[in-house]
């Protein structure tokens, strides 16, 4: 039956992405919906409760999201100008190393200016026509991305509204003579989820202070704004992480390009980068995070690649959760089995 359950999570990952997701939420969110609701001493629709709390945790996402307009807004001016002089300095600097090893190298620096400032210099109209193109093109991309975003909001509403109710269906499953147990089991699980949250939130705020400290050393202009973005963004593993470094070698390319050269952006996102992956890798997650929830800093590492192996992007999203309850498991099978007759012989 495990195996059998095991292999159908496998199968449908992709299609249990939003309803996982809004599950981890609804179990995060919960406890703000009931606040609310004693709160208001009962004279506060849950579903005013919920709708204010969803909205709130939507306007939160959109503006972690919106720390990204002041860096397009500043750098898609800056390509225009900068790709051409990127472009000289990349042949210049190519061709003359390659030729130590007997490579002829030469780039069509007119054609691939051509062809960039085409493309950048088009007004809003034809920018969004080829948008609309590319979605066309990769029309089940796009539509998984809309799909998700509309589904994840409906199931979580659904879920607050219900969530006592889905919790009492499963409740019925467990025999009358293991209520006791399970109801310490869960009180358990949910106080170590609850610290892994917690630890998240701190990996998060000290991880953003360290990126926009590092890129502004550096001297970015944009230091604040992609630091941050990055700093909360690596609550996806991974993805967040990887679209923080892509903005910041943008910026520091097209910014450092005139003055101090590439080299000193390439410099700057190794560094700050290469540091702040250390850290939150081999020291943050594993600290404030794996030792909140009693996992050794291994396991941590260890749970993020088995789940990511077995269940791709939602299990790296559930990796630790997941570790943090089966850890209460093993806690209470250890414990029952060295008390048993079994293990005192």
């Amino acid at each position: 039956m495990a195996a059998i359950t095991a292999f159908a999570l496998w199968r449908l990952a992709p299609v249990l992405t939003p309803f996982v997701v809004a599950a981890i939420l609804a179990y995060a969110l919960t406890p703000l919906v009931d606040w609310l609701d004693k709160l208001g001493h009962g004279r506060l629709p849950r579903l005013l409760a919920v709708v204010l709390v969803e909205l709130l945790f939507i306007l939160a996402v959109l503006g972690v999201m919106l720390l990204i307009v002041p860096v397009l807004v500043k750098e898609l001016p800056l390509l225009r100008e900068q790709v051409p002089v990127l472009l000289d300095a990349m042949n210049a600097s190519l061709k003359p190393f390659l030729a130590q090893f007997g490579i002829t190298f030469s780039l069509d620096v007119a054609s691939i200016k051509a062809f960039f400032l085409k493309y950048l210099s088009v007004n809003s109209e034809n920018a969004f026509g080829s948008v609309m193109t590319s979605l066309k093109l990769g029309g089940s991309v796009a539509f998984a991305i809309f799909g998700n975003a509309v589904l994840i909001p409906v199931a979580l509403f659904y879920l607050l509204m219900d969530w006592h109710r889905f919790v009492a269906h499963v409740l019925e499953f467990v025999p009358p003579h293991q209520r006791a147990a399970y109801d310490s089991f869960t009180d358990e699980a949910d106080a170590v989820l609850g610290q892994y949250l917690r630890g998240q939130l701190l990996v998060m705020g000290v991880l953003s202070i360290f990126y926009s400290t590092g890129l502004a050393l550096f001297g970015l202009d944009l230091a604040l704004p992609i630091g941050i973005f990055t700093g909360l963004a690596v609550f996806v593993p991974y993805v967040g992480f990887g679209l923080g470094l892509i903005l910041a070698l943008l910026a520091g390319l097209l910014e450092f390009a005139a003055t101090a050269g590439p080299a000193r952006a390439l410099i700057m996102v190794a560094v700050v980068y290469g540091l702040g992956q250390i850290l939150e890798g081999f020291y943050l997650t594993p600290r404030l995070v794996g030792a909140r929830i009693g996992l050794h800093p291994l396991a941590v590492i260890f749970a993020l690649l088995a789940f990511g192996q077995l269940l791709g992007f939602v299990g790296v999203l559930i990796a630790l959760p997941a570790s943090a309850v089966l850890l209460v498991a093993m806690r209470r099978t250890r414990t029952r089995y060295l008390s048993s007759k079994l293990y005192q012989g």
